[in-house]
């Protein structure tokens, strides 16, 4: 697939910015569709912008699972709002700050969520879970039978959150597990509508949808964590504080974050914080590093790497491994992107197998 490359007025330099963020193989790691993103990227080519570009797509999927639906083929209906779905990720991508603009297409995304939950109904539930006196919103996916053999919860990082992952929800529950598509501190509606910042205490807010599952018994009682990108520290940090978790699995993060002089990241990392104030990100960042001197995962601990990772390097996950107990084990594609995008089938069916094997083993 071909990207835009002529560079030579800020527009175009823009777009091409969000075609190295947003790539094809990550696009279709979250769902989108390989008719959208080939629409993408000719829409873009032709001078549309991100946003819009994307949006309008969505606004296709969406009439087109709508028409499904009176047709009465609820399952091309889902199949066209998960598309929609994935295009609205994406759009809302297009910003780093939290713009009026980026709030309205957030609010289109969740919507659709709720339209889909109300098409699959008990397999697909919004979550909005008390945290003191503020809100942490995630959705819950079941599997096809009536009690999961377990649940995993899993969130991304700065800018992939909740449903992106939703293809990971796909394989464990092909495999009897639910899922939670948590939209943690600093994500998706937790952030954008509940104002939930990253200056809380991570591991006491990831421990929120543990709790939930603790109330459910029909999620079963062994449960995982995973973290994919910034989201694995925060899996590792929660790992470390709440022995209620039975295995963890951390993807491309760093032990030790900072500010990386990009401007994408550095932004997303303000917006996170709710500060564009370096001083006080840095600060931050520095609070919530993970050092295996006083943390310890003792749960079974799984470590994926891409050997072309842009942003983190394997140094940098290193001290989550020294954390562990024996059950530890560090995945490395050589010619792998950030968080595996480009073998993203492969590394999702190898996560859920060692998920399974690890909250139900044979």
């Amino acid at each position: 697939m071909n990207r835009p490359t002529d560079t030579s007025s800020p527009a175009q330099k823009l777009l091409a910015a969000q075609w190295r963020s947003m790539t094809p193989t990550r696009m279709f790691d979250y769902g989108m569709l390989p008719d959208d993103i080939t629409r993408m990227q000719a829409m873009t080519a032709d001078g549309s912008a991100w946003d819009v570009a994307a949006e309008s797509l969505a606004h296709a999927q969406e009439v087109r699972g709508r028409q499904a639906l009176e047709a009465g083929h609820p399952a091309t209906a889902v199949e066209a709002y998960r598309a929609a779905v994935a295009d609205l990720i994406f759009a809302q991508m297009a910003f780093n700050d939290d713009t009026p603009r980026k709030h309205q297409l957030y609010d289109q995304l969740s919507s659709l969520l709720s339209t889909l939950s109300g098409v699959l109904g008990d397999r697909f539930e919004k979550l909005v879970l008390g945290f003191g006196s503020q809100h942490l919103v995630g959705w819950l996916i079941r599997p096809p039978r009536t009690e999961a053999l377990g649940t995993v919860i899993v969130f991304g990082g700065q800018s992939g959150w909740g449903a992106a992952y939703w293809r990971h929800a796909d394989a464990l529950a092909a495999r009897g597990f639910a899922t939670i598509l948590a939209e943690g501190p600093g994500q998706g509606e937790t952030r954008l509508r509940h104002r939930v910042f990253l200056d809380v205490d991570i591991p006491a807010a990831y421990g929120r949808y543990l709790d939930f599952v603790d109330h459910d018994r029909s999620l079963g009682s062994a449960v995982g964590i995973f973290g994919n990108s910034l989201g694995g520290l925060y899996a590792a940090l929660t790992a470390a504080a709440d022995r209620r978790l039975r295995a963890c699995c951390v993807n491309g993060a760093p032990a030790r974050p900072s500010l990386l002089g990009h401007r994408s990241f550095d932004e997303q990392a303000a917006a996170m914080l709710g500060t564009p104030d370096t001083d006080r990100i840095a600060a931050n960042f520095r609070r919530l590093e993970f050092d295996p001197r006083r943390a310890h995962i003792d749960c079974p601990l799984l470590v994926l790497h891409g050997g072309h990772d842009a942003l983190f390097d394997l140094d940098a996950q290193q001290p989550f491994l020294d954390s562990a107990g024996a059950d530890k084990t560090l995945c490395v594609w050589p010619d792998g992107d950030h968080t595996i995008y480009n073998h993203c089938h492969e590394r999702t069916s190898l996560v859920a197998d060692w998920f399974a094997d690890r909250l139900a083993p044979r």
